[in-house]
């Protein structure tokens, strides 16, 4: 009753009302875009390119990622992935040359510019993928008809394709800014998110009936689809408490007296993140590891180093996987968490940590801590990565065993908190409960306090 009474209250806010329902809108215009089907592709080429894409790791993780468009050849079919490419480029460069770390110091101004920058970067990136998506749906379309209805795209038509699948890519990225500015959420966030959960009723469905007594290869019946969803529920919960994982370390602020006026004097803390990484190492990890699936493609894969790398279900290819998302944390946390800036930034506002001296002290105090919680924040969030190999090994379908964990499951559940988040706190802004018993989502924090 409490969730129906939470419900009412935010269909009574006449903004959050409005918010809410532009995002449902332009959520179903992305969702319808996404069966819109390439002018000129026959369903017979669909039937190749779809078939092609359920026997490939890797086709099946860009497929998720683009809701399904990838293997509908839709005019959304390279999805929003160029556009998080293009942005992890430009974050990079962030960190690596001076010109653009000056841009990211400049305020508003200098966000614009990146994202003018990270727009050019993504049409760059949508040149070259657009005709290698068009060139592998004309080699797949060939070798499943065996030379018998040939399809061969010609130049003006590879261009005029490769034309509507960069304007379809770039619809999409409008559509996620229009979220974040109109809607409610991350607009970005949010359709990843909607891409992705647009493919669990298909895979529950097909595990469901799957595991039916008498269907080809049914193991353990019922029984087994209940443990999976069990199992589900708790990957899942474990994920959340990875996302909200947070050292909290305490600090004080030193009083000071201007006229006739006490300021500072506070207790505050830094929420020092479990995995402050994100999702980012197992993108990185994902990207290199793509490199030797591609070359077992075009070599085959039969057998030695190509096959054991060419399956991401093999065991060497989760050892290797596991190892570069340790070290990828590691290193991205170094970069996006400095000790050395936290403590200047509290002595700057008369902060200090308690029995702890200000500067060198500070620094070395805070590096230990991230140290610490790094290690155990890396190993979780590697064993979430290949927990779905864990479930193709224990019968489970590939499709349903990617919601087991990876980049699908962190993602869902960042979003979804930071979803919740934003509608708990226009509520509170009304004087009205959060949606979860406590009144808020505990855990959570924004940024850190200093």
């Amino acid at each position: 009753m409490r969730f129906v009474e939470t419900l009412k209250n935010i269909w009574t806010i006449e903004e959050l009302r409005k918010r809410l329902l532009v995002t449902l809108g332009l959520v179903l215009v992305y969702r319808l875009g996404c069966y819109v089907v390439l002018p000129g592709i026959s369903p017979a080429a669909i039937d190749a390119l779809a078939n092609f894409t359920n026997k490939s790791g890797l086709m099946q993780l860009l497929d998720m990622f683009s809701g399904g468009a990838f293997s509908q050849a839709s005019i959304f079919a390279l999805g929003i992935m160029p556009y998080i490419t293009a942005s992890i480029v430009i974050q990079l460069c962030g960190m690596i040359l001076p010109s653009f770390q000056k841009m990211q110091r400049e305020g508003e101004s200098g966000r614009q510019k990146l994202n003018q920058y990270t727009r050019y970067l993504t049409v760059l990136i949508l040149c070259l993928q657009a005709p290698a998506y068009l060139i592998n749906l004309q080699v797949q379309v060939n070798s499943a008809s065996n030379g018998t209805a040939p399809m061969v795209f010609g130049f003006w038509t590879v261009l005029y394709l490769t034309i509507i699948l960069a304007a379809g890519a770039m619809f999409i990225m409008w559509l996620g800014e229009r979220i974040t500015d109109r809607g409610k959420g991350n607009g970005i966030s949010f359709i990843i998110l909607v891409g992705i959960i647009a493919r669990l009723p298909g895979a529950l469905f097909f595990e469901f009936t799957s595991r039916l007594p008498g269907s080809t290869g049914s193991q353990g019946g019922l029984v087994m689809f209940l443990v999976e969803i069990v199992l589900l529920f708790a990957v899942t919960v474990g994920a959340v408490l990875l996302v909200q994982g947070t050292r909290k370390v305490p600090v004080q602020y030193a009083k000071r007296i201007v006229g006739n006026r006490q300021y500072g004097g506070a207790r505050n803390y830094i929420p020092l993140k479990v995995n402050a990484a994100g999702v980012m190492p197992i993108i990185f990890a994902q990207a290199i590891m793509f490199i030797p699936i591609t070359v077992a493609g075009f070599r085959g894969g039969n057998s030695g180093f190509m096959a054991a790398f060419g399956d991401i279900n093999s065991f060497w290819y989760n050892v290797v996987f596991f190892i570069l998302i340790v070290a990828f944390t590691y290193f991205y946390t170094a970069i996006t968490v400095r000790p050395k800036d936290i403590a200047e930034n509290m002595k700057a506002n008369n902060g200090f940590i308690p029995g702890v001296k200000p500067g060198k002290a500070t620094i070395e105090y805070l590096d230990t801590i991230m140290s610490r919680i790094t290690l155990p924040g890396s190993l979780f969030l590697g064993i979430v990565a290949i927990l779905p190999a864990f479930a193709r090994w224990f019968g489970i379908s590939q499709n349903f065993a990617q919601f087991f964990g990876g980049t699908s499951l962190l993602i869902m559940v960042g979003v979804v908190l930071d979803t919740l988040m934003q509608i708990e706190s226009h509520l509170m802004m009304h004087h009205y409960d959060g949606l979860m018993k406590e009144g808020k989502i505990k855990g959570r924090t924004t940024g850190q306090a200093y």
